[in-house]
């Protein structure tokens, strides 16, 4: 029997488990929109209470619960401060300005992932008429494998809410975050006013974001994800695999950390540039020449990246320790043969 790809291009990628697919055959489901499928509602009512929120909201996709936050954070012609690297700037189709008439003020990131506060000080706009009106800030944990430190999070929500702002959180990998730190649900989102937590890549759910805060707040981002498209009706099959990640596949994220910091070693060990990471994602410096014929090599001996001078990497659900070694024994051999 042929072995699977390892697919090292995302943990996007990852696959419902068998024990997952029988807790979403089995769900007892309703109609979401009006609020009466039981596996969504206790999906959410079990987030909520984990993270500390009164309420949370079920979307399809991350990028449609942070873009719902950010417009019911934001009105039109309000604007939001942002990291130069953060998904919600970078990689959603400049969403919140085009269907939100939000505008984005982004800033550049610092090597550790923080923006430094005296930059997001001097980007808060004077109440004037000529200026936008400088609404919320937004972060990410973690950013680009990088977890933001605890302390640094307490500073800049502090900061802003002392400036009249509001906080969001992009929780793409935050239980990666919270994992590696080692703190509860609440230490690690304490200061911000709305969460998106979503249940896909490391987790395994195969789609599914959570957005935390308020009664009020969760109100608003209703009325946004119907007007966004993400209102779903017989959704439970999609939240039973969220409770199944939430309650058994947690943990088991400190696998694929310390998967990622053996491909990392690994690496290292014939020569390559790539840092030790700090959770499941792996950056390794490929030289230019090297960038096609890398990728062509790694797919022969059954490996799929997406090879760049930059190269990420991540671990996964579906990525074993076995799997590592034979990653970078196809790294070794291509580089040898160079």
């Amino acid at each position: 029997m042929t072995r699977p790809p390892i697919d090292l291009r995302s943990d996007t990628v990852t696959r419902p488990t068998d024990a997952m697919r029988r807790a979403m055959a089995a769900a007892e489901v309703g109609d979401d929109v009006y609020g009466d499928d039981p596996t969504v509602n206790r999906l959410q009512a079990l987030a909520a209470e984990r993270f500390g929120f009164e309420r949370a909201l079920l979307f399809p996709t991350g990028t449609q619960s942070n873009l719902a936050a950010l417009m019911a954070h934001c009105g039109r012609g309000d604007e939001y401060l942002v990291g130069q690297e953060a998904h919600t700037y970078r990689y959603e189709q400049g969403g919140a300005a085009v269907l939100g008439s939000i505008q984005p003020q982004p800033l550049e990131n610092e090597p550790d992932g923080t923006i430094d506060l005296a930059r997001i000080a001097a980007a808060i706009k004077p109440v004037d008429v000529h200026f936008a009106r400088t609404r919320l800030l937004a972060l990410e944990n973690t950013i680009g494998g990088r977890v933001l430190p605890p302390d640094y999070l307490r500073e800049a929500t502090a900061f802003a809410h002392a400036r009249g702002l509001a906080t969001h959180l992009d929780g793409a990998r935050l239980y990666n975050a919270i994992v590696k730190l080692g703190v509860s649900e609440t230490a690690a989102v304490a200061g911000f006013d709305s969460v998106s937590l979503c249940l896909s890549k490391g987790l395994g759910a195969p789609v599914g974001t959570l957005l935390l805060g308020s009664a009020p707040f969760i109100d608003a981002a209703r009325r946004w994800r119907k007007a966004l498209g993400g209102g779903m009706r017989q959704s439970g099959v999609l939240a039973a695999a969220g409770l199944y990640a939430l309650e058994h596949q947690v943990a088991r994220l400190a696998e694929d950390h310390d998967n990622a910091a053996y491909l990392a070693e690994g690496l290292r060990g014939i020569g390559l540039d790539a840092p030790p990471p700090q959770t499941n994602i792996v950056y390794v410096s490929i030289p230019r020449a090297d960038v096609a014929p890398l990728r062509e090599a790694l797919a022969l001996s059954g490996v799929l990246a997406t090879v760049a001078e930059r190269t990420r990497l991540a671990t996964h659900l579906q990525v074993s320790r076995a799997d590592v070694a034979a990653a970078v024994d196809a790294f070794a051999a291509y580089f040898r043969r160079g």
